[in-house]
């Protein structure tokens, strides 16, 4: 939980920041700070859904639920697999910055996913598991 909590403070700096740039005006875009490191680059998604999306550990609801992604969060994305159906979406994104899986019905996504084959391997998990998920 404390994980969770301190992602939404990065977040919320983040955006704070992007605020204040837009308020002052373009001639400050030049000599701004670069966004900081939480701040999702592209690949990313944003969550749609108003109760939020369960990071899980491997791309199935059978599997443990990591941490919880909140309405309108934005998070960095690795790759995609296909993965269990939820409603029609197959698709299941491995977040960026950390081993755990998000349902793409839930997301919109921004940006160009790679599938996981097609990604670096780096901090994949060697698991039986994630081999099968990766196809």
């Amino acid at each position: 939980m404390l994980k969770v909590l301190e992602r939404r403070a990065q977040r919320i700096a983040a955006v704070s920041g992007a605020a204040a740039t837009i308020v002052l005006g373009a001639p400050l875009l030049a000599a701004a700070a670069p966004a900081p490191a939480s701040f999702p680059v592209e690949p990313y998604a944003t969550v749609i859904s108003q109760s939020g999306v369960n990071e899980r550990q491997y791309p199935s609801t059978d599997s443990s639920v990591l941490g919880i992604l909140q309405y309108a969060d934005q998070v960095g994305l690795r790759c995609k697999v296909r993965a269990q159906d939820i409603a029609d979406n197959s698709v299941w994104y491995l977040l960026r910055d950390e081993q755990a899986w998000i349902s793409a019905r839930y997301v919109v996504q921004t940006g160009t996913v790679p599938y996981c084959k097609d990604a670096q391997p780096m901090g994949l998990t060697n698991s039986p598991q994630a081999a099968d998920a990766m196809g």
